[in-house]
């Protein structure tokens, strides 16, 4: 028996200002899929509707028509509880800015996705927080509060949160748009280390060349439309590179291969809870 599609998008249009002057279209009848264990980038100029795009695959937003289907449910005619429940069981979000709570430790805010779906905190939850922290390497700020780290250290707990119920989806929007290049180099290896060993499904929105050309698979969007949808075969995984050149680096082409930059290898934990919570609604 088939799998279905972790994602699945059937003519979807999004209109805003319905029945008035001002009525705008910005999705014009978007059909896609993603499967799981892709790893693709969303890319597009700004204002080609890439945000809204992404909040109407996440649950944050509905279609004006067309079908959202998630782990082969479909959400339109879901209500709002409904809908807030499949969002938690299998979309994780990462955004731009971190949006974690500056008066909570890093082991509370990865938890707060767990507190959502299954109440007061308890002991598993924390050993599972616990757990996510040390694969993104950062065992040792567990009890640090969210300000005292650092932007790359930040984004870090954020997406040790978005993994908090193992979600099938995880939508980054700009996730290392804040983030110097090294730190952005890591943020994205731990994505594509997550990606690799869990084969968690993700769509990464990006305006970074340099980034997309890492992913599987580009997505171009240009006025509310997929202009282009296409295989991105890199030239060699890191592990090749660096058996074939002492710098590390795809033959001719150093965007092709990985850099390390110091961050923990992703390693499978037990988890405890295995649905997810989308841990923030905040949008762009």
């Amino acid at each position: 028996m088939n799998e279905s599609p972790v994602l699945r998008l059937d003519g979807v249009h999004k209109s805003y200002a319905l029945g008035t002057p001002a009525e705008l279209e910005v999705l014009h009848g978007i059909d896609l899929t993603l499967d799981r264990g892709e790893f693709t980038a969303l890319i597009g100029p700004s204002g080609s509707g890439k945000s809204t795009l992404l909040n109407v695959m996440g649950l944050l937003d509905r279609p004006t028509t067309g079908e959202v289907w998630i782990a082969g449910a479909a959400s339109a005619r879901l209500d709002e509880a409904q809908r807030t429940q499949l969002r938690g069981r299998t979309i994780g979000f990462v955004f731009q800015y971190h949006y974690l709570l500056p008066e909570f430790t890093a082991l509370e805010n990865v938890m707060m996705p767990m507190m959502a779906a299954h109440g007061r905190p308890d002991r598993a939850m924390r050993e599972t927080a616990g757990g996510l922290l040390a694969e993104v390497g950062l065992a040792d700020r567990a009890h640090h509060k969210a300000n005292d780290l650092s932007g790359g250290q930040q984004q870090r707990v954020a997406i040790a949160r978005a993994l908090a119920m193992s979600p099938a989806l995880v939508l980054a929007d700009e996730p290392s748009g804040n983030l110097d290049t090294q730190s952005a180099d890591a943020v994205f290896d731990l994505l594509r280390k997550v990606n690799e060993v869990q084969k968690t499904t993700f769509l990464i929105v990006t305006h970074d060349p340099r980034l997309a050309r890492r992913c599987d698979r580009i997505i171009e969007l240009v006025d509310g439309r997929i202009v282009n949808d296409r295989p991105n075969v890199r030239e060699m995984h890191q592990a090749d590179a660096l058996d074939q050149t002492p710098s590390g680096y795809a033959s001719g082409n150093p965007e092709g291969s990985r850099a390390a930059n110091g961050v923990t290898a992703f390693v499978p934990s037990n988890r405890t809870h295995s649905s997810n919570c989308a841990g923030s609604t905040a949008r762009k």
